[in-house]
């Protein structure tokens, strides 16, 4: 049985045989396979095919043997049917055109429904569970509240964060408008997801960490809170940001089973602050797989031992695998915590 898979055992915090491990961005320019499908269609393309979705997502479960999958999709997708004009400019990143700048660009966007605006990221989900078998699990996603609005107000990824929080502290009440509109995306489409046969989610919240716990607590938390209250179906969440080592507490009581960390803080100390009631995930430096190999195993020592064979870890890395990382080290990494963290 799925369920029995040492991936979701670990999301419930259960012994398991050895620690898991799945990679953000596995499915991605690392691979060579990758690359040969992205020069034939654009990111976009690819993202709203489900057939080469659906390939993607596949691919590195079937070159190197992941503990889970997860789904080839974009946090930004749903923006595009709310009303944002999205592009992924290729080395530049996503580009918003109509960037959210005064109160009637926010009450213009509309609240969508998942199955009609984003059925090729459903069908897709639908494809991989079908192709997967029950052999393990895939995990579905969505982009966090505050990240969504960062990209909205920017127009793209920023440094600084300068125009989000200018909106967020000169106009508060169209702020938590902005915030209740997209927490209601996000809640609606992690349900489609599940509903489309996601057995684990996670919300990557990924730039959260430029708030200071005060502005987090006011501005963000009951909105993230709502995302993870609202989810249908008993399926384990994972809550993952980057740079949040001061807000670790506060994305607890915002939600989810599991809490993801970056290599900003040791995982050790992370989870006891945490407490033991939540599952942990992370939190290898991306960088380190461009280290020697015995570099790479003498981290992976160092977080297997941080954990201290404690039921619910998950390994990861503590963001998104990089594009120049050799696949060599990254098979090497997966063998490394199975055969290290055996029971």
């Amino acid at each position: 049985m799925i369920s029995n898979s040492v991936f979701l055992k670990a999301c419930r915090r259960e012994p398991t045989e050895y620690t898991p491990i799945w990679l953000m961005r596995q499915a991605g320019r690392y691979l060579s396979e990758y690359r040969a499908m992205r020069e034939k269609a654009s990111f976009l393309a690819m993202c709203k095919n489900p057939d080469l979705a659906a390939e993607v997502t596949l691919q590195p479960i079937k070159l190197i043997g992941m503990d889970a999958a997860i789904i080839f999709a974009d946090i930004l997708l749903p923006l595009e049917p709310m009303g944002i004009k999205l592009e992924f400019s290729q080395g530049e990143g996503p580009i918003i055109h109509n960037s959210i700048q005064k109160e009637s660009d926010i009450e213009s966007l509309r609240v969508i429904e998942p199955e009609e605006d984003v059925p090729y990221v459903l069908e897709a989900i639908k494809k991989v569970v079908n192709e997967l078998n029950n052999t393990i699990p895939l995990i579905g996603f969505a982009g966090g509240p505050f990240t969504l609005a960062s990209y909205c107000i920017e127009g793209g990824h920023s440094q600084n964060f300068i125009k989000t929080k200018q909106f967020m502290y000169h106009n508060p009440k169209y702020w938590h408008l902005f915030m209740e509109k997209l927490s209601t995306v996000v809640t609606r489409y992690l349900n489609a997801q599940i509903a489309a046969g996601a057995q684990a989610i996670q919300v990557f919240d990924s730039w959260v960490g430029c708030l200071s716990p005060h502005d987090y607590a006011r501005f963000v938390l009951p909105h993230s809170q709502k995302v993870f209250q609202g989810l249908t179906n008993d399926v384990p969440a994972i809550h993952f940001a980057t740079g949040a080592a001061d807000l670790l507490e506060l994305m607890k009581a915002a939600g989810g089973n599991i809490i993801g960390v970056d290599w900003r803080v040791e995982l050790g100390h992370a989870w006891k602050r945490l407490g033991y009631n939540v599952g942990i995930q992370g939190n290898l430096d991306p960088v380190t797989l461009l280290a020697p190999t015995a570099m790479i195993k003498e981290r992976v020592k160092k977080i297997l031992q941080s954990a201290e064979n404690r039921p619910g870890h998950i390994f990861n890395l503590g963001h998104g695998i990089l594009p120049q990382t050799p696949l060599k080290n990254v098979v090497a990494l997966i063998n490394m915590v199975h055969d290290l963290s055996k029971r």
